[in-house]
Formats: C-alpha cells, sequence, structure tokens
C-alpha cells in the first residue's frame, strides 16, 4: 500500500515539460552546430536562446531556426547568464545548452524518463563524451575517473541517498555541467554564484547537494563537450582561475591541509581539458 501512495503522488513529467535554453556568448563558431543538434532532438520545440552579448550571427542563427531569443542587459556574466535562461524557460524541467555543445537525439526522453523513475529529482545529469579536433572521444582518462566516481549512485536506488553524493562530490565534480537538467521547483533564483567564473556549477551540486530528493544520473553519454583552446574552461585554466576556485570548494567539504593535498590531485586530471 505505500508503494501504491507513492507511485500516486510521484510527480509525472512529459517530453512537453522540458526546454533546451542555449547561452549563447559572442560569436561562436560552433553555435549553429549546437542549435542543429537540438533542433533534430526536439523538432525546435521548447528550444530557446539568451546572450548578454547581442551580435549579428546569434541575432541570424534565432531568426534562421526560429528560435525566441532573450537579451539580457549589463555586463556578461556566465552566472546571471544562467539564472537569465532558466527564468525565461517557463518549464518544469531545464537544460542549460553550451553552445558549443551537442546534444544526443535521445538525451529528452532519457532525462524525462529518469525524472520519472526516481524519488523526488532535484537535478538530472547523464554521462557524457568530448570533441576534440573535430573528432568524438567517448573514452580517455579524465572520462574514466568521472564515470568511476559516479558508479556508487548509478543505480537507482541509490540516487535517492544524500550521503553518497556529498561523498563523491567531496572528491571533485564528476557531474559534466552541459548535461544538467534542472527541476524548477527545486531552484531559488538567482542560484548560482557571481563571484565564481569556473566552479560555479561544482557550487550549485554542492548547495542542491544538501536537499532531500534524488540526482538522477543516466549512465549514457548522451551529450558531447567540445574542448577548445577559445573556450571560457580552457582560459580559466590557463589563467589558474579554476585551481583557485576548487580549492574553496574542497574546503567545504574538508580541513584546509586535507583540501590542498586533494586539489593538487584532482588538478593533474584537469589538465587534459587543454589540446596541448
Amino acid at each position: 500500500m505505500q508503494q501504491l501512495n507513492f507511485e500516486c503522488q510521484k510527480k509525472r513529467y512529459t517530453e512537453e515539460d522540458h526546454s533546451f535554453v542555449i547561452c549563447a556568448y559572442k560569436e561562436s563558431p560552433y553555435l549553429e552546430e549546437c542549435i542543429r543538434s537540438l533542433i533534430r532532438a526536439t523538432d525546435g520545440k521548447n528550444v530557446l536562446m539568451v546572450t548578454s552579448t547581442p551580435n549579428c550571427l546569434i541575432s541570424e542563427m534565432a531568426a534562421k531556426y526560429k528560435i525566441p531569443l532573450y537579451v539580457r542587459e549589463g555586463a556578461s556574466s556566465i552566472a546571471k547568464d544562467w539564472d537569465f535562461g532558466l527564468s525565461k524557460a517557463g518549464t518544469k524541467l531545464v537544460t542549460i545548452a553550451h553552445q558549443d555543445d551537442l546534444y544526443h537525439l535521445d538525451y529528452r526522453r532519457q532525462v524525462v524518463r529518469q525524472a520519472n523513475k526516481i524519488k523526488d529529482p532535484i537535478i538530472l545529469f547523464t554521462d557524457y563524451g568530448e570533441i576534440r579536433d573535430g573528432k568524438k572521444v567517448l573514452h580517455n582518462r579524465l572520462l574514466r575517473i568521472k564515470r568511476l566516481m559516479l558508479l556508487p549512485i548509478t543505480p537507482r536506488i541509490f540516487q535517492h541517498s544524500k550521503r553518497l553524493r556529498r561523498m563523491i562530490l567531496s572528491f571533485g565534480s564528476p557531474i559534466s555541467c552541459p548535461s544538467v537538467c534542472y527541476v524548477m521547483d527545486r531552484l531559488v533564483l538567482p542560484h548560482f554564484h557571481t563571484d565564481m567564473k569556473v566552479a560555479l556549477d561544482w557550487a550549485s551540486w554542492e548547495e542542491l547537494s544538501r536537499l532531500e530528493g534524488s540526482f538522477g544520473y543516466v549512465a549514457k553519454p548522451l551529450m558531447m563537450h567540445r574542448i577548445h583552446e577559445d573556450s571560457e574552461t580552457s582560459h580559466m585554466i590557463r589563467e589558474n582561475v579554476r585551481e583557485k576556485e576548487e580549492l574553496e570548494m574542497y574546503k567545504r567539504f574538508w580541513p584546509a591541509p586535507v583540501a590542498k593535498r586533494i586539489e593538487k590531485f584532482y588538478n593533474k586530471g584537469m589538465k587534459s581539458n587543454q589540446l596541448k
């Protein structure tokens, strides 16, 4: 009887409850490829674009693919742009699509399906691959490490465990930010930290990991993250911004001396985000 009551009370989502929000920045040569992957996967339904750096390329792409475009006024900020995008979606489930990345035809169906299988979802996310020098890469050292870190919550029965997800996050952030689907009624906007440039996604997972509910993980590579020298992540690695912010994150879980040791070890793996 208890199981029956749970099934009756559990929220149900459909694919119409999900939106992709493309956060467009400056003039990315990969923007159209990203848009095409989303159009193919959704027939153009519930796909929109936001930007704080309006330009002809972004406007032309929005017009060409008939995507609603919203412009945020003020200085460009990753945190503010993401919050702005989430606020414009208007659906229960939202994925912030990064303009350089590609999404699998089955991404929407799989995350919605997972949302309906787990108890009280907070976020949903998938495994991912990389695009390096124009080639798709599904297996390398960094991807193997992240999959190993997520192994404890691969079984659905463990995705509700607050203790497990906080243990995983205490050793780094294996969750691919562009793969994440946010359950909007679990967020309070503004959500992202404006004082962070790289680890703001990890900070988000850490805060959300404190809530009662589930982190829904789909252990299938349903999006491809592009690694290139002009990406913001690569810039921040070269400028050591990532190193400083990640140390701050480790200190949320560990005493400072331990945090420094873990950060140095984990930072070696992060160097694979660079092409050279």
